[in-house]
């Protein structure tokens, strides 16, 4: 469903309270996809309020506990394929907060770890409606966990990066200090990417060597697929998948 759409939809919802009397929006984190690892804050909020705006990113399990008094709307991002461009849908949020209603904001992982929650954050402050962050399990955290995978080990790994594989244009890290890093290096991208990160990563110096894992759908009941190398290049450029997906670099 498209902004017009949704636009038009809420239109016809009238204001429950007078302007002095905002409603309230809450930035709740969904976690990785299993229903499990809601926050039982992040459960009670998605059962209780007015509005739910949901991302491409939220499992189909947890969109089963949508009450079904609530008006849903999906405003998720595809590569390609915005359902609504940010900007609209800071409008929508302070548009229905305004009106009065309690709007959940409901994001895959957390909302401040590449999710845009700052932005929506700051448009609604802008405006004046309280807002509150209900952090969420970040998807590096979940797949890594499920895998059996230790984000940092005493003696291996004394920390971890959390780094974007996504770009408007093209992406533009400071190659030569994350192959240096003495971190496990967790990308969260999709698979367009993927070539292009490995390339530049054993350019700027990481060993071909090191042992890699790509993880698809983690936490889902679908974590058919866990693919992990002994090696970064090892047969990476043959793998043809289509979701949302994390690699990390286990230095």
């Amino acid at each position: 469903m498209n902004f017009s759409k949704i636009e038009n939809t809420l239109s016809g919802c009238s204001e429950k309270q007078s302007p002095a009397k905002y409603g309230r929006v809450f930035l709740v984190g969904a976690g990785p996809g299993d229903p499990e690892l809601l926050t039982v804050k992040a459960l009670r909020l998605i059962q209780k309020y007015d509005i739910i705006l949901y991302d491409n990113l939220v499992s189909d399990e947890i969109k089963s506990l949508f009450p079904e008094k609530a008006r849903k709307f999906f405003v998720g991002k595809k590569k390609n394929n915005h359902s609504i461009p940010q900007q609209e849908l800071n409008h929508l949020i302070v548009a229905q907060a305004k009106k009065g209603y309690t709007v959940c904001r409901l994001k895959g992982g957390d909302p401040f770890i590449f999710g845009r929650g700052s932005e929506e954050l700051l448009a609604l402050h802008s405006a004046g409606i309280r807002t509150e962050v209900i952090p969420g399990i970040t998807a590096a955290s979940g797949c890594s966990s499920y895998a059996g995978i230790p984000l940092t080990q005493r003696n291996e790994s004394q920390g971890c990066t959390f780094i974007t594989g996504h770009a408007e244009k093209e992406l533009s890290h400071n190659w030569a200090n994350l192959a240096q890093l003495d971190h496990t290096l967790i990308f969260y991208m999709d698979l367009s990417q993927l070539s292009i990160i490995t390339q530049q990563l054993t350019q700027h110096g990481l060993a071909a060597s090191t042992p890699a894992t790509l993880i698809e759908k983690g936490t889902h009941r679908s974590q058919s697929l866990q693919q992990r190398y002994k090696s970064l290049i090892l047969r990476l450029n043959n793998i043809n998948l289509l979701h949302h997906h994390l690699l990390s670099s286990e230095k």
